[in-house]
């Protein structure tokens, strides 16, 4: 019966043919995984080799036999193909370290192609083999080949962080990895901290792996790229030829990677025909088996300084090398850091050596089961060869040493298999210590497997010998504050202390502090802005001018603005509306700003919202400026944003409500969470909302403000410290009086405050003229309002030189 036909839109089955195609080219042929370093046609290719037996100190075989091989048992996608990976390996000037050991003619850095495949042989380098390393120990998995005939590992055990050390570059299907080949030895050093430090920072990391170590060597420029590559995952790296003047001579010994000599001096010449470059006489290329050397000749009245800066700014001796470290971690291609590639690398180590020890462990007792039926057989010699003579064939003979001495029957074989050369006094004492060694080995092997601390252990002493064995000095120099330090528009600003005002409708502006006089209190204070008659002031503080600026909004997202992004103007003026500095989203409004002026990898935020539910986020996953923005916190329903604050180890926080509760709990109550959580419950909170969370050090004081202009400051240790999620303590005594709290700080006396009211109204007073007095109290005026105003914000205003 022929199959039943099904209707489908063409478009449809396009779209999954396309992603069909799409996701085999990036699983099955572009992306390297992260584990091994290789794609799958480099990983045959080794493979290929090693059940061949071409190890590195056998002999050397035709390199048409390995593609044949490969091509026939593993990777099906023609030899021309598999060839060109295979000459790749070989390529000093492509890989850091080469794979694989060539004789012949190879290619050269000139862009000549490799003779042909029967001409030239090859074999698996000693580098290669530290990949290979156990993979008959059932380190990996294996599957079926691409006709089942035979099995494939999906990885390699690889002792060695093969991705970093020589890199990789491929184009799949809407994306591309290009990641740069680094130093061995900086790259295993930094393998032991990682292991020696689980919770270290890129930023501890990058103390090791300095940048990248091409293999034509040249110079690295500036930090910048190196240090978004390693943060990011992705940066730009401006890479230089290094050149030498010789009297009148410029002399090329290093060109930048991937650059083609041959056409890089063709580029050169049509560069001085064109009379683009003037100044040079005449171009040799000098190179020889002692290494490159490209001879430029001076004309006499030439300026050479000139004359090599014009020739980096229009040849390729200067490039820059786009890094995107993006490998299949898990089949998924993902982009990682510095950090991420070698925590992925420590995972497969723990991995294959976990798996080896089991191998080894099981083989070790299946020996020594073996040997425990010898030992038996020979304290018991005369009965049991007496037991064999008399039975009549073998099955019987294994049948009496089974029942007679309660063997098994791989113990059995075992006796009838030995030899009666191992009946001798010197072999039966063979037998005792390799049985008393093995013993040894078990103890050992249980050890490994119950303490995940020996594994570490031994991925570092692995990678210790790593190094011992091909440990090398870079071969690219960097420069620090090379040509890619970009002066940013914030290097030409003159650093200064402004007040930012955000109004509840999304207009924002900045004005210099000193815009604010200092008055007493009970004052009627002056006009901070100009508002419309529905909107209210939302955000006030102080801040540098260099600070970035993070808008956390009620979708639970966060922006990034550069506070002298934001538009100067009057303390009479509303301000520019935010929908046209930030790409915020339909119906998204700001709730809370938080200005940060570092991003520092040990800190991180808490944030509350108004239904008293608080959550922490490591700050450093809010670094990476984006257009369109994050989520930084999965909202509730019906929730919002009220505070967001810095946060470290030790550090005490306490949330205040609209009427007057208040809770003091410590940072490390609250366990950090990803950008996608909700959080946790921070205040218990009845008919009533959160309206400010601050830091609770106990040597501060808390000032509370009400939204009819009173305030009171309060000893913050008066707050005695309990766990998040109750009802909190009385913190302001609320009446008609002095009206709902509005909003918390955390001042010292040497402090100012800015108060600002719904209409506009503002005051700037010292924190000293504000009474210290109790929890249970009302407060004293803070601010003389017009009738029908209420107090919006209060802002705390720290010294510059604090």
């Amino acid at each position: 019966m022929p199959e039943e036909i099904q209707q489908k839109l063409i478009e449809d089955e396009m779209k999954q043919a396309y992603m069909d195609y799409a996701m085999s080219v990036i699983i099955s042929r572009a992306i390297p995984d992260v584990r091994d370093g290789l794609k799958p046609v480099h990983r045959r290719i080794l493979f290929a080799m090693y059940k061949s037996g071409l190890f590195h100190d056998k002999g050397f075989r035709k390199s048409a036999n390995v593609v044949g091989n490969c091509l026939a048992h593993y990777h099906p996608h023609g030899d021309a193909a598999i060839y060109d990976a295979l000459a790749r390996m070989t390529q000093n000037f492509s890989l850091r370290y080469p794979l694989v050991k060539g004789q012949g003619n190879w290619g050269s850095i000139d862009g000549h192609p490799p003779a042909a495949q029967r001409y030239t042989e090859c074999k698996l380098d000693k580098f290669a083999e530290e990949l290979l390393d156990d993979l008959e120990k059932d380190t990996v998995n294996f599957i079926p080949n691409y006709d089942s005939t035979t099995d494939e590992p999906v990885v390699l055990p690889s002792k060695i962080p093969n991705l970093l050390i020589n890199g990789s570059i491929g184009i799949a299907v809407g994306m591309a990895t290009n990641i740069p080949p680094h130093n061995i030895k900086e790259i295993c050093d930094a393998v032991i901290y990682f292991i020696e430090n689980k919770e270290c920072s890129v930023s501890n990391l990058m103390k090791f792996v300095k940048g990248p170590d091409f293999p034509t060597g040249g110079i690295i420029l500036g930090e910048n790229g190196i240090n978004s590559a390693y943060r990011t995952g992705k940066g730009k790296i401006i890479v230089r030829a290094k050149a030498e003047f010789e009297g009148s001579k410029i002399i090329i010994s290093e060109i930048p990677y991937m650059v083609n000599k041959s056409m890089l001096l063709e580029n050169i010449a049509e560069l001085v025909k064109d009379k683009r470059i003037v100044g040079i006489d005449d171009i040799r290329d000098e190179s020889d088996r002692r290494g490159m050397r490209i001879v430029i000749e001076l004309k006499k009245d030439a300026n050479g300084e000139v004359v090599l800066n014009q020739l980096y700014k229009l040849s390729s001796l200067q490039t820059s090398f786009g890094v995107i470290n993006l490998a299949l971690v898990g089949q998924e291609p993902k982009i990682l850091n510095l950090k991420n590639l070698i925590e992925e690398f420590i995972k497969h180590r723990f991995d294959v050596i976990t798996r080896r020890t089991r191998f080894d462990l099981k083989k070790s007792e299946e020996r020594t089961h073996v040997l425990e039926g010898l030992r038996i057989a020979l304290e018991n010699i005369d009965p049991v060869i007496k037991g064999i003579k008399e039975s009549e064939n073998v099955d019987v003979a294994r049948k009496f040493l089974v029942n007679g001495f309660k063997l098994s029957l791989e113990q059995a074989n075992a006796i009838l298999d030995m030899k009666l050369q191992r009946l001798t006094s010197l072999e039966t004492k063979k037998i005792e210590e390799e049985y008393v060694g093995l013993l040894k080995l078990i103890d050992e092997l249980k050890s490994i497997l119950t303490d995940e601390n020996k594994v570490y252990e031994i991925i570092k002493n692995d990678t210790k010998g790593v190094i011992e064995r091909y440990g090398d000095e870079r071969r690219t120099q960097i420069i620090a504050g090379g040509d890619d330090e970009v002066v940013l528009d914030e290097d030409l600003i003159n650093e200064e202390d402004i007040v930012v005002t955000v109004t509840q409708s999304g207009y924002i502006k900045q004005v210099p502090l000193d815009t604010y006089k200092s008055q007493l209190r009970g004052g009627m204070g002056i006009r901070a802005a100009t508002v419309k008659e529905e909107d209210n002031i939302g955000e006030l503080f102080v801040t540098s001018n260099l600070s970035q600026l993070l808008f956390f909004t009620n979708k639970g997202k966060v922006h990034w603005l550069k506070a002298f992004m934001v538009p100067e103007a009057s303390r009479y003026a509303r301000g520019a509306n935010l929908i046209n500095l930030l790409r915020l989203g339909e119906k998204e409004n700001m709730n809370a700003v938080l200005p940060v002026k570092t991003f520092e990898e040990n800190m991180g935020l808490m944030f509350a919202t108004k239904k008293g539910i608080i959550k922490k986020t490591k700050l450093e996953e809010f670094s990476n400026p984006r257009k369109g923005g994050i989520l930084a916190i999965n909202l509730r329903e019906d929730d919002e944003v009220v505070a967001v604050r810095l946060c470290g180890a030790g550090m005490k926080f306490i949330l205040g409500s609209k009427n007057g509760r208040a809770v003091k709990f410590l940072e490390k109550d609250v366990r950090e969470m990803g950008r996608n959580a909700t959080g946790v419950r921070g205040i218990k909170l009845i008919n009533d909302e959160l309206v400010g969370m601050e830091v609770g050090n106990d040597e501060w004081d808390l000032l509370s403000v009400t939204e009819n202009g009173f305030g009171k400051r309060t000893k913050i240790s008066e707050y005695r410290l309990i766990s998040r999620g109750g009802k909190g303590v009385i913190n302001m005594k609320i009446s008609e009086k002095n009206g709902k709290v509005v909003g918390i700080k955390t001042v010292t006396e040497d402090d100012e405050i800015l108060c600002v009211s719904d209409k506009g109204q503002a005051i700037r007073l010292n924190v000293k003229g504000i009474s210290r007095i109790g929890r249970h109290t009302r407060g004293v005026r803070v601010i003389r309002l017009k009738e029908g105003d209420k107090v919006a914000n209060v802002s705390r205003i720290v010294k510059s030189a604090e």
